[in-house]
């Protein structure tokens, strides 16, 4: 709100002497603002999940849509900002994008005050706040300094809270092609160079590969949670029709690839069936092949230099 407000007095106030000093002092504003990708991230990925859990489920099919909303208009302020190549320009700036912007932010910040953060009080659990807060670091703070005691209180969350796997690290998982422990198993899926989700047949995440590069943030809040509600409600029906026609037999694959934070990023979805060809699930596999696609002729030969 701080920074809205002061988004607001340079645009309306005495700031704007210069063309120039204008686009610095609100530019610096924005990038500020744009913080709030942390914030929104947050409510998705980790506290709708538990509101889905206790049969609240309006943020995920109404605000996602909202905050997606706000990331492009943000992101068009920012842009048009630059653009901007006279003073006389700029209240048809602030008409067309700035104040619908900040309008916007302002609106969500009452709906979350007023609905979201209420309704959230009221129905998790101890538990389910703990879980929020263990879950935060993966996503960062924005806005204030990360509280000093989460670290310790983390800490002893950990200690107290450790998660024992149903098979002990040691123990073998015996496969059609080999024996491998718990440990090695999961250190060979979080070492592949690809992220990987798999969701079961009845729609819902049933796993994620925990690589330290992930390309798009996975919290274990997302495991149990319904597919087409870990999407942006823009997207929900591309999800179904994939799924539904991997179902069905029609298709076994489909391919996309996105720029997505300087990367261009290869999606893959895969249909997973039985040696009977039953459907059991999905497997989506991420990869940034950003360098891969720059590779011409060949190499064949090790350098240690690599």
């Amino acid at each position: 709100e701080k920074i809205i407000g002061k988004a607001r007095e340079v645009a309306a106030g005495d700031d704007r002497r210069t063309l120039s000093e204008y686009k610095e002092k609100l530019g610096e504003l924005l990038e500020k603002l744009r913080g709030i990708e942390a914030h929104y991230t947050r409510k998705e990925a980790i506290l709708f999940p538990y509101l889905e859990r206790h049969g609240f489920s309006g943020p995920s099919t109404v605000m996602w849509g909202k905050d997606n909303e706000i990331r492009e208009l943000v992101e068009s302020a920012e842009l048009r900002l630059q653009e901007l190549k006279e003073v006389k320009e700029i209240p048809a700036y602030k008409e067309s994008y700035l104040d619908p912007m900040l309008e916007e932010v302002e609106g969500m910040i009452f709906k979350e005050e007023s609905i979201l953060f209420p309704t959230s009080i009221e129905k998790l659990t101890v538990d389910d706040w703990v879980e929020v807060l263990k879950q935060s670091e993966e996503v960062g703070y924005v806005f204030i300094e990360k509280p000093r005691e989460t670290d310790d209180l983390t800490k002893d969350l950990k200690r107290v809270l450790i998660e024992v796997p149903a098979v002990k690290d040691e123990q073998n998982v015996t496969l059609p092609t080999g024996d491998l422990s718990l440990k090695e198993l999961t250190a060979i899926f979080n070492t592949l160079p690809v992220d990987i989700t798999f969701i079961d047949s009845e729609d819902r995440v049933k796993y994620f590969s925990d690589n330290k590069d992930r390309i798009f943030l996975r919290t274990k809040a997302v495991i149990g949670r319904k597919v087409q509600n870990c999407h942006p409600p823009g997207s929900v029906e591309i999800v179904e029709r994939i799924l539904e026609s991997f179902k069905s037999g029609v298709r076994n694959s489909a391919d996309f690839w996105i720029n997505h934070e300087g990367k261009l990023v290869f999606i893959r979805y895969f249909a997973v069936r039985d040696r009977e060809a039953n459907y059991l699930g999905t497997l989506e596999v991420s990869q940034d092949i950003t360098d891969i696609r720059t590779l011409r002729g060949e190499k064949r030969i090790f350098d240690e230099r690599d």
